[in-house]
């Protein structure tokens, strides 16, 4: 990376910082947690321009890379922000690579047949959804909905228009909004090729999103865990002098190091508005999904076990990371989900070709083996 690469990615990292960290509180989360929409931090967020910046610079985006856009995404996780902000990443850098217009406002993500049974007819301008997708984050709440379709095209709908559309509030475990959208012939208003050499692109870079945010959640839990450790006396000293809290803590930490690797390698792979071709992202993004949902499950355990009862009642912080964690996890795929698409990978690609298949970051695919597998 160059000096001034180096320079844009620690101006986006302070940036993120500066405004989760001044804009971002109990009150904020539980505002949303009550139903509200923060229309005053989405529009910073806006003005700081993150909700473009994987977009390409014609659509008005900055077009930075997956790595550089992660100190954002962490960010998210850090802060627990409660805002569609990772989502209407991914559509605009999807819309702006695909030559549309990318709308105004927050935008839903949906992945046909990946936990849902959309489906659609006619062609061109007359195509209509048809079914229904539920725990969609923040349907709601968005001006649009960017649907991957299982043919390699991208559909945006308007969600505005709610003649052909249903919308039945839900939540996820952190109480954010994953409402259930039921389809009657709802049209599309525009439609292209997916831009990516990346299958069911929604689908895995909503997984790497998501990694990333986790990745952020679990270092905020260890530094409440850790801070609570040093805190809370018993018997005359800090709990953290407990040797077994200690090998604990220290689990906890190799978890989180471990996936900020995962998910940064994974970044790092990840195609973006400027490099649409990334061979390696597929195994990357699953690699990256399993290593943070295991490591969100260890150490959300252990972050309530250090913090003890107090850790479960909604008057101290450490559930808007904990919950987030039980949410992000499951969405966009488990890591019993993608450990399972990497298996099967492992096994067509046969063990002569394992090892070149790690160290390479992408299986080999025996002759008959689609892309997409």
């Amino acid at each position: 990376m160059s000096t001034s690469g180096r320079e844009a990615d620690a101006l986006i990292e302070q940036s993120a910082q500066r405004l989760f960290g001044a804009e971002v509180d109990r009150a904020c989360r539980d505002r949303v947690e009550a139903g509200e929409f923060d229309a005053r931090l989405w529009r910073l967020t806006v003005d700081n321009g993150f909700s473009l910046a994987l977009a390409g610079e014609r659509a008005g985006g900055i077009g930075i890379d997956w790595r550089g856009a992660a100190p954002i995404l962490l960010g998210l996780g850090q802060w627990q922000v409660p805002l569609p902000l990772a989502e209407t990443m991914i559509a605009a850098l999807l819309l702006s690579a695909a030559g549309l217009e990318v709308p105004d406002g927050p935008i839903a993500l949906i992945e046909q047949g990946a936990d849902n049974d959309v489906t659609f007819s006619g062609h061109g301008a007359a195509l209509r959804l048809h079914g229904h997708a539920p725990h969609v984050a923040w349907a709601r709440h968005a001006t649009a909905l960017l649907v991957s379709l299982a043919d390699g095209r991208l559909a945006l709908v308007d969600l505005r228009e709610r003649r052909a559309i249903e919308l039945d509030p839900r939540t996820d475990h952190a109480m954010m909004p994953a409402d259930t959208l039921r389809f009657d012939g709802a049209p599309c208003v525009a439609l292209a090729p997916n831009p990516l050499a990346l299958a069911q692109p929604v689908w895995h870079l909503g997984a790497l999103a998501r990694s990333l945010m986790m990745v952020g959640a679990l270092e905020s839990a260890l530094q409440q865990a850790v801070r609570y450790a040093g805190e809370r006396v018993q018997f005359g000293r800090p709990i953290g002098k407990n040797q077994a809290l200690q090998q604990q803590l220290a689990l906890m930490a190799g978890d989180a190091a471990a996936a900020r690797m995962a998910a940064l390698v994974a970044a790092q792979d990840a195609p973006s508005a400027t490099q649409p071709d990334a061979p390696a992202a597929p195994f990357s993004i699953a690699a990256a999904k399993v290593r943070c949902g295991e490591a969100a499950t260890r150490a959300t355990a252990i972050a309530h076990q250090v913090h003890g009862a107090i850790g479960f009642t909604r008057e101290h912080a450490l559930h808007f990371a904990t919950r987030r964690l039980w949410a992000w996890r499951e969405q966009f795929g488990s890591d019993a989900h993608w450990a399972e698409r990497l298996g099967r990978q492992a096994i067509a690609a046969g063990s002569s070709a394992f090892w070149a298949s790690l160290t390479q970051r992408q299986f080999a695919r025996t002759a008959g083996q689609s892309a997409s597998a």
